[in-house]
């Protein structure tokens, strides 16, 4: 029973994930510099370059970036500058980014970890809940679809942090609607299993700290 409802909503999900697919293909056409996202990432390593760095308030771990969806980063920080992602001190970083030092920096971000492949095999049995989420972010949590993020990886508070953001309909975004309503639909038990194992799976990193 569980299974069908679940194949349901996946197929449900199609259409809205084909149209976010769409929009992040147009946005991918200002091509990033990775070499030059690499001179201006120096402020961001302050959090992103130390592992098992926490946010303060709420307390999570800040998000592995190395490896991350460039086009995904893209949006975030666009999102962060213009004031329609909240959080101050990623609002106060991005504040002064021009739209192409964002594209730098995500390109940057993107090409500093390793290079992950979607169709890369998971790691143990996914939980039967994780259907719902395979088609955005890939069986193994890496995605398929420019600007959705890689899951793999990442620290499961910070993904905690994120889920109940879109479920209680605080965290903005192209997709935000969609993801409002799969953490809605889902069992906390069910979430908690699917969070977990995707941040199990080899994924995106911490950035690499360079000492000088």
């Amino acid at each position: 029973m569980l299974s069908s409802l679940l194949i349901t909503r996946y197929s449900k999900f199609q259409l809205v994930i084909a149209a976010i697919a769409l929009f992040f293909t147009a946005q991918a056409s200002m091509a990033g510099d990775a070499a030059r996202g690499e001179v201006i990432v120096d402020t961001c390593k302050g959090c992103h370059a130390v592992e098992g760095y926490q946010n303060v308030y709420p307390t999570y771990h800040v998000p592995r970036v190395a490896g991350q969806s460039a086009a995904y980063l893209a949006s975030a920080l666009t999102l962060y500058r213009d004031g329609n992602r909240d959080h101050s001190t990623m609002t106060a970083q991005a504040g002064s980014l021009s739209d192409q030092d964002i594209q730098d920096l995500a390109a940057y971000l993107a090409a500093s970890g390793p290079q992950l492949d979607a169709t890369q095999e998971a790691q143990g049995e996914a939980p039967a809940a994780a259907v719902v989420c395979s088609a955005c972010h890939g069986a193994a949590g890496i995605t398929p679809i420019p600007g959705n993020p890689n899951l793999a990886g990442q620290h499961i508070d910070y993904l905690e942090q994120a889920a109940q953001q879109y479920k209680a309909g605080e965290r903005r975004g192209p997709n935000a609607i969609a993801m409002q309503a799969q953490m809605n639909a889902i069992s906390d038990e069910d979430l908690q299993a699917v969070l977990l194992f995707y941040s199990q799976q080899d994924g995106v990193t911490s950035l690499p700290f360079k000492r000088f």
